[in-house]
């Protein structure tokens, strides 16, 4: 196969519309490999987007299988063709010459399988969060990405929060000044991801099982990687973890299943809340939560600590010295709504296509990211996401479970760029509006 050049290529406007609102004609095929419940989410912005088909589905749950297709059929469009021979029936999915583009939404474990086959094909893949889960797994898509010269674009869609976009903008605007440090978190019981109906464990409840650490990093991780510039300009060097005991899934089981249920006393290994260091290349740190099995309402945090203010994003909450502090508080400082804020520095994306993204889930993120690897795929670009970001953000998840099993010991992050970090070129030119 002929190597392509995408990776390096620019990604200037690749999140923007076309010509300022002039529909692009070329249609872009899809094949999408699993449709669950977050899989059918993302067939159904797949359909919602201008010259897009999806011609291809496939699922080893045939109920699943049918309801995509027929999905797709009540849009008017052809009825897709279905994989649903086995677990590796995607390898014939990627084969096809007619697909441009594969996107993934099965289980963890199958996200960097997938994609292989779908680069080694000579289509874009675009995975859901996280894009791999070991080390190896990171460094098979990266190295893959390289010799085909194929995109592959994790499908993180807290980077397209309206938002954290805005606060994007205003960090940009330096009405924050210096950013230094970051606490971020995913604080969210899905408790009953884990758990099926009948009281067995799911295949994410089976990763809690084997696995301890920061198992779902990313949404809390894109956000401030596009503040910082991870891999253009600054990187991940070192992280520490440490984690809590595991009680929660017990004591789900005997609450929703009884005190017969063989998962009441069965070894979690999973603690039930994490907390990992990440130091940067520049100096600063963050620090990053993961609780998805404590009894507890929803939380995700992302705060934005800086030498002229602060930003508490999903409190809505700001301070800013230039627009609240008159120079003779030294004590009574109090914070303000964000509201305003959001409002005055929304990003051009929502600004303009905020209407078509709404409906969606997520807060129209789903779309909006759907978006940003379809435009990629018709004008070949590059992804406005990476491999390099994909597997960087996603390798927080071995290395915080190596972490915790060595006794909270230090683990370096491996340079993904392989120096290239040093001299990309920062998000801001990639996500201008052009």
């Amino acid at each position: 196969m002929e190597r392509r050049t995408f990776l390096h290529a620019t990604t200037t406007g690749a999140l923007a519309l076309n010509s300022m609102g002039v529909v692009d004609e070329r249609v872009v095929r899809v094949g999408i490999v699993g449709v669950g419940n977050r899989g059918l989410n993302l067939t159904r912005a797949l359909l919602d987007l201008d010259n897009v088909e999806v011609s291809a589905i496939g699922d080893i749950n045939e109920e699943n299988l049918a309801k995509a297709q027929q999905l797709c059929v009540k849009r008017g469009r052809e009825k897709p063709e279905g994989y649903s021979r086995g677990p590796e029936d995607f390898l014939r999915l990627c084969d096809r010459n007619d697909l441009d583009a594969v996107v993934t939404a099965t289980p963890w474990q199958w996200h960097t399988p997938v994609m292989l086959a779908a680069l080694d094909a000579g289509k874009y893949g675009a995975t859901e969060v996280p894009a791999a889960i070991t080390v190896d797994e990171c460094w098979a898509l990266v190295e893959k990405s390289e010799s085909t010269g194929m995109p592959c674009m994790m499908l993180e869609n807290a980077c397209y929060s309206r938002a954290l976009l805005a606060i994007w903008n205003l960090i940009r605007s330096d009405l924050l000044g210096k950013i230094f440090h970051f606490e971020s978190g995913y604080n969210h019981d899905v408790r009953h991801e884990k758990f099926n109906d009948d009281g067995t464990l799911t295949w994410r409840g089976e990763h809690s099982v084997h696995r301890n650490g920061n198992l779902y990093p990313t949404h809390q991780l894109g956000p401030i990687a596009l503040v910082m510039d991870f891999n253009r300009g600054n990187r991940m060097e070192t992280l520490v973890s440490m984690a809590t005991n595991s009680y929660g899934l017990n004591n789900y089981a005997v609450e929703r299943f009884g005190p017969d249920n063989p998962n009441v006393n069965r070894t979690f290994k999973n603690g039930d809340v994490s907390c990992t260091l990440i130091k940067l290349a520049d100096g600063n740190f963050i620090t990053q939560y993961h609780d998805t099995q404590s009894w507890r309402p929803r939380e995700d945090i992302f705060r934005f600590h800086g030498t002229k203010g602060i930003v508490a994003g999903t409190q809505e909450k700001i301070y800013a010295i230039k627009k609240h502090y008159d120079g003779k508080q030294t004590h009574n400082w109090e914070w303000h709504n964000l509201r305003p804020f959001v409002k005055e520095f929304d990003h051009p994306m929502w600004k303009q296509l905020g209407d078509k993204a709404s409906p969606h889930g997520h807060g129209g993120t789903d779309w909006m990211t759907m978006r940003g690897f379809i435009e990629a795929v018709r004008h070949k670009t590059q992804t406005p996401l990476t491999v390099y970001d994909a597997a960087s953000w996603s390798v927080v998840a071995p290395l915080s479970e190596q972490s915790i099993a060595e006794g909270s010991r230090t683990v370096n992050f491996p340079d993904f760029t392989k120096g290239k970090w040093k001299t990309n070129l920062p998000f801001e030119l990639q996500w201008k509006w052009t």
